[in-house]
C-alpha cells in the first residue's frame, strides 16, 4: 500500500512554493499526496499582492470525503490565510494523526501572509496539535516573542521543532532539531547564492513522506535536509527574480 500525505497549502501560480512543492516533492519520496487547498493567490517569483482563503466550510468538507475513502496518518499544513480556517482544521484533527506544520506567516519575498488574529489562533488552537514543526527564526519569533531561542522552542507545545537559521554563521546554514524542548541535533549546510521560492514548503513536505514511511524522525530529517539542499543546488531561474527549487529527479 503506498504511504499517504495528506496536505493543505495555498496555491502558488508560478509553482515554486505552495501545493505545487508539496505534490512534487511528495512524488519523489514514492508516496502519494493528497492536496487540498487552502488559499488562492496572486503572485510570481518577485511578491505576492493577493491571498484568497478558500472557504472553510468547503475545505472540511474535502477533508471528510477524502477520510470516509482512505486512512489519512500523516497531514502536512502550509499556509492557512483565515481565523475560520485554523479553527475547522483543528477540530477535524484527531490524536491519530501525525501533523507537520510549516507556520507560514511572510512569503520568501517578504509580503505578509497572516494577521496577527491569525497568528495568535494558530498558537492557540493548531500547535497544540502538532507533531513537527518547521520554523525560521522569524516565525519563531513570532510564536514565542521576547524569548531566548531555547526558551522560545521549550515553550511550544510540539514534540518536534526544526530551526532554521542563518545567524550562526556568513557560510553557512543551520538546522537545529529539538525534541520536547532540548536541542537534540544540528545540521549545517553552505549557504547558496540567490533568492529561493519554495524550500521550506519543499523540506516540511519532504519530512512528511519519509515520516509517512516510518523512518525514525532524526533519520527522515537528515534525508530531507539533503534532499531539499539538492533542489537549491540545482534550481531553475524561471522568472525575474527568486529561483525555483529543482524538485523532479533526473
Amino acid at each position: 500500500m503506498l504511504d499517504r500525505v495528506l496536505v493543505l497549502s495555498g496555491l502558488d501560480p508560478c509553482g515554486g512554493a505552495g501545493i505545487a512543492a508539496d505534490i512534487e516533492t511528495i512524488n519523489q519520496f514514492g508516496a502519494t499526496p493528497l492536496p487540498i487547498v487552502t488559499s488562492l493567490t496572486v503572485q510570481n517569483t518577485q511578491c505576492v499582492s493577493e491571498v484568497q482563503p478558500v472557504d472553510h466550510q468547503l475545505i472540511i468538507k474535502q477533508l471528510n470525503a477524502l477520510a470516509e475513502d482512505i486512512d489519512i496518518d500523516v497531514v502536512k499544513i502550509g499556509l492557512l490565510s483565515s481565523v475560520e480556517q485554523i479553527t475547522a482544521i483543528t477540530n477535524w484533527l484527531t490524536k491519530s494523526h501525525t501533523v507537520i506544520l510549516d507556520p507560514i506567516i511572510k512569503a520568501s519575498t517578504n509580503d505578509e501572509l497572516l494577521v496577527q488574529k491569525s497568528i495568535d489562533t494558530l498558537k492557540l488552537e493548531l500547535l497544540p496539535k502538532v507533531f513537527f514543526l518547521t520554523p525560521n527564526v522569524f516565525e519563531l519569533e513570532q510564536l514565542a516573542p521576547n524569548l531566548s531561542e531555547q526558551e522560545a522552542v521549550k515553550s511550544l507545545p510540539c514534540e518536534w521543532v526544526l530551526l532554521t537559521t542563518t545567524e550562526s554563521s556568513e557560510q553557512l546554514i543551520e538546522h537545529r532539531l529539538y525534541h520536547q524542548g532540548a536541542l537534540y541535533e544540528c545540521f549545517s549546510y553552505h549557504k547558496l547564492p540567490g533568492e529561493y521560492h519554495g524550500s521550506g514548503c519543499t523540506l516540511a513536505s519532504a519530512i512528511g513522506a519519509l515520516i509517512a514511511a516510518k523512518l525514525d524522525v532524526d533519520v527522515a530529517v537528515k534525508r530531507a535536509l539533503d534532499y531539499t539542499y539538492q533542489t537549491l543546488l540545482n534550481a531553475k531561474r524561471i522568472g525575474k527574480m527568486q529561483y525555483h527549487p529543482n524538485r523532479i529527479s533526473p
